[in-house]
């Protein structure tokens, strides 16, 4: 699958499930500079402070293999506990309005989401309700999910946030699946959650243009 360069650029609001720096699954959308794993026997390693990188994988692999689209990853930790409450006069707690003008902004969105107890996390369900509170913000884009985790690599969570985009108009690819199992030679990640193994980057690749060309159909290009 190649990329597509022709069109105007398609922008992605990536987000994560996790709210932990760490986090394989925020690895998922986060690189380190060094493209090199760890040696197992290196117990060096183990004292090297963590530095999580500003970059994404998917950022880094748009920049450097898709022109065509633009990946921004936006944080969901600042948002309020879901609450109508907080609704004055029809609108929202700042960090609400900011986040859901992200996502109305957005052209697709790339959902990296951790599997707790076969379901989704909590705050990433708290970011979907926020922005689905009329007018929803999620409906008619088209998004795409990856996960990584234990033996199934987090699969049930994307099932069951695959249930949960029906209700709110998301249109997800079908195709490729990305299910990271991340304690499964070859390593995944480092020691700070960063993706370094080249065989999953090149599957996260497949997984953005499969998006790519699935926004630009529904946009009609």
């Amino acid at each position: 699958m190649e990329a597509v360069a022709a069109n105007p650029a398609i922008t992605v609001v990536a987000l994560c499930g996790s709210l932990r720096k760490g986090s394989f699954n925020r690895g998922l959308i986060r690189s380190g500079k060094s493209s090199y794993p760890l040696c197992p026997c290196c117990f060096y390693s183990y004292f090297i402070p963590f530095r999580p990188s500003s970059l994404s994988a998917a950022i880094q692999i748009c920049n450097a293999s898709i022109p065509g689209m633009k990946i921004e990853y936006v944080n969901i930790a600042p948002l309020p506990f879901v609450n109508t409450d907080l609704e004055v006069n029809g609108s929202f707690p700042e960090p609400v309005e900011a986040f859901r003008r992200k996502i109305l902004g957005a052209d697709a969105f790339l959902f990296a989401s951790p599997e707790y107890n076969y379901s989704m996390t909590g705050p990433l369900k708290n970011a979907i309700d926020w922005a689905s509170r009329p007018p929803n913000a999620w409906a008619n884009k088209p998004a795409a999910i990856v996960s990584t985790g234990g033996s199934f690599g987090g699969g049930r969570s994307q099932y069951h946030l695959r249930q949960v985009g029906v209700y709110l108009d998301l249109h997800f690819i079908n195709k490729p699946e990305l299910f990271v199992r991340a304690f499964e030679p070859p390593q995944k990640f480092d020691i700070n959650g960063n993706l370094i193994d080249f065989e999953t980057k090149e599957k996260l690749k497949q997984v953005l243009l499969s998006l790519q060309i699935f926004t630009l159909r529904l946009q009609g290009k």
